[in-house]
């Protein structure tokens, strides 16, 4: 018993619970038994009542409880907090406010209509409460003990008085009040939005979600989960008029509203972000058996408990290769991939547990294909969780100017699971719809990924809305959308590009066969030798199917050799390199010795993995940029040459000049006009000293 020394007294449970009070009361010299109970004196403290069966249900073990007076402890706390005296007052809210979670005394303070008397204390709370030495402490203490009080249920929430509901709210919209205050009053409010539709239209006409979402942007964690709490309460008990009511009754509007709303659902969102952070643990039994009823809730799988460990490993091996998990052996490694972790474990069993014929329907569907056209659930699974925590952007902070919020999410409670079990049904659809493989897997990600992006861009204010407008954006309109995407883009959002630039490419492939067609002519070249005796001719020259370069001897400036009597040939294939100038093998024997005219001309084609060159001196510096070219673009390399770049200005000049005249609507002629016939008399001239005009 407080105040006295603790008695070691051994308890007859089969007698009556009143008359073993009786007895300790005896022991103690205590009269009135009726006013006493016993009580645990550690961990929770409640009281030991015989209507519960706490006391003919205990073990037989010794228990440390304290002989308290409930009786009369409710008769004085009842009369503790009408204490003129602000220190008594305050102690003895704050033991009700501790001892009210115990239903034996809430029932006897209740019964005293005590109840009453703290909603009367709120009611005539003093609009500065927080200016008083202990008026926060008696407020929060008188708030909490009636919040205890009220969760026992035996009074009805809608007793309460429009006065009272008022003065919560208040507290709740101030600015400067203490935070354990609001953080109660968050509580109450909440409750009272879920016990009755009338008490949550007071609150909605009450509360304004601009400082609900002000209390979500504060550093103290239980204010803003109660705000949250207070927050979805509001939105759920509400129908879809209610919900709009809510989010468009504030003053703010634009912008702001839009910022608001960004918060609040990041910040909810945000609450995932352990669990799609933590990977699946295979020592843990708790996930392990949530992947086993995964796989049991799919193929209804009978009794194991009389199968050998191998029969029952190779089972559950191949039911989990059926669900979809790349390693059916321990599919645990499936999840360990962080994002999306653990959170993708949940969203597959909440879709097993919530739509059990649809998650039945899926994976059976898929498991019995045997023309490689299955859709695996898993894997499937797995990789739309991580696609739908990147469009929620979940784990990312809120920015301070963010403003893209989704109104679909302020109508549910477990939004991510329900969001997920639409979007895994639109995934097979979509499959069956691609006529996918496991090739597939990738591109068909890519299309549910834009059909979901695309539907909640339109903003969808209800899960049903966007279940329908998901599913009607099928792949086919998925096809149509970005063919029409990339034709706008080609037409008005294409970057300018200069007339030339557009020209250049097709200028430039007529370069390149102009020069093939010269090597497969072929071309005469002298040969140097180190008496520097031009006598000796060769030739050389391309195969019509640019594989081979033949080359040989000649005698004299003969007309051009057949590639029959070239003797020599080297397969393109095997040539490896070009060089000019200094760096060619047969000008570096004679280093020093070759005359700059002669460096200009050199050129060497390098083969057979380098050991070998041919090595060429054109007869002029048009040879040497044609073959140069030419071998550069049977290697597949940019041609350089001076002549290139010469002839392509011209050509660019010409086909612009036409171009400028089609558009003056000059008549382009596709034939060249005929060559007018000689004059009779060259009688004429031009006198060239007058200037033109």
């Amino acid at each position: 018993m407080p105040g006295a020394y603790p008695q070691l007294i051994q308890l007859d449970q089969k007698k009556p619970l009143t008359a073993v009070i009786k007895e300790v009361c005896d022991k103690w010299n205590l009269p009135g038994p009726d006013n006493y109970a016993l009580q645990y004196a550690d961990g929770i403290q409640t009281y030991i009542t015989e209507s519960v069966g706490h006391f003919h249900h205990l073990e037989c073990i010794t228990l440390c409880m304290s002989l308290l007076v409930s009786g009369r402890c409710a008769e004085d706390l009842y009369k503790g907090i009408q204490s003129s005296d602000s220190g008594v007052r305050c102690d003895s809210l704050k033991l009700l406010a501790d001892v009210s979670t115990d239903i034996t005394f809430a029932q006897e303070f209740i019964s005293r209509d005590g109840h009453s008397l703290l909603v009367k204390i709120v009611e005539d709370a003093h609009e500065s409460v927080s200016h008083l030495s202990l008026a926060p402490l008696i407020m929060t203490h008188t708030l909490t003990a009636f919040m205890e009080l009220m969760d026992h249920g035996i009074v009805s929430w809608e007793n309460l008085s429009s006065v009272f509901i008022k003065k919560i709210a208040g507290f709740v919209n101030a600015k400067v009040l203490d935070t354990s205050i609001q953080q109660v009053s968050l509580a109450i409010l909440e409750s009272m939005v879920l016990s009755s539709s009338s008490l949550f239209n007071e609150v909605k006409q009450e509360i304004t979600l601009e400082r609900l979402i002000s209390h979500l942007q504060v550093t103290n964690q239980q204010l803003q989960t109660k705000a949250m709490a207070l927050l979805m309460a509001m939105l759920q008990a509400g129908g879809e008029a209610d919900r709009q009511n809510i989010i468009h009754s504030s003053s703010s509007v634009g912008d702001e509203m839009a910022h608001y709303l960004y918060v609040l659902q990041t910040v909810r969102l945000n609450h995932l972000e352990a669990r799609m952070r933590t990977p699946l643990d295979s020592y843990n039994q708790e996930q392990r058996d949530m992947l086993h009823e995964l796989r049991q809730a799919a193929f209804e799988t009978e009794s194991e408990s009389g199968l050998s460990n191998e029969r029952r490993r190779s089972l559950c091996a191949k039911e989990f290769k059926k669900l979809g998990f790349s390693n059916n052996s321990n599919p645990g490694q499936d999840l360990s991939r962080c994002p999306p972790g653990l959170l993708a474990l949940d969203t597959m069993a909440y879709f097993a547990s919530r739509y059990p014929d649809a998650y039945s329907r899926f994976v059976l569907e898929n498991s019995s294909r045997e023309d490689k056209h299955e859709c695996p659930f898993a894997r499937s699974s797995i990789q739309l969780t991580l696609i739908l925590c990147e469009i929620l952007r979940i784990g990312e902070p809120p920015s301070e100017t963010g403003s893209d919020y989704h109104p679909i999410f302020f109508a549910q409670d477990r939004l991510l699971e329900e969001f997920f079990c639409i979007c895994i049904q639109l995934l097979n659809k979509t499959w069956k719809e691609m006529r996918a493989t496991q090739e597939d897997f990738d591109k068909v990600m890519q299309v549910v990924r834009e059909q979901i992006t695309r539907t909640l861009s339109s903003k969808p204010t209800s899960l049903e809305l966007f279940k329908n407008k998901v599913n009607a954006l099928n792949y086919s309109e998925i096809l149509k959308l970005r063919q029409t995407e990339r034709l706008h883009q080609e037409e008005t959002l294409a970057p300018p590009v200069e007339l030339k630039e557009r020209l250049k490419p097709e200028l430039l492939e007529l370069i390149r066969q102009q020069r093939l067609n010269r090597l497969c002519h072929g071309t005469l070249f002298r040969k140097i030798s180190s008496r520097r005796r031009q006598d000796k001719l060769w030739y050389c020259r391309l195969s019509p199917n640019h594989k081979v370069l033949h080359y040989g001897d000649v005698e004299g400036e003969t007309e051009t050799p057949s590639i029959e009597a070239l003797q020599e040939k080297i397969p393109v294939a095997d040539i490896k390199n070009v060089v000019t100038g200094k760096d060619c093998p047969h000008m570096k024997e004679n280093k020093g010795k070759q005359t700059k005219e002669v460096l200009d001309l050199a050129f060497s084609i390098t083969y057979d993995v380098e050991e070998y060159s041919l090595n060429f001196i054109a007869s002029s510096r048009t040879d040497f940029c044609l073959w140069t070219d030419g071998l550069n673009v049977l290697l597949g390399k940019e041609m350089s040459s001076e002549s290139m770049r010469s002839e392509l200005e011209i050509l660019l000049s010409m086909e612009i000049k036409l171009r400028l005249l089609d558009l003056e609507n000059v008549p382009i002629p596709d034939m060249a006009p005929p060559i007018p016939k000689p004059p009779s008399n060259f009688n004429f001239c031009y006198d060239f000293s007058q200037a033109e005009q």
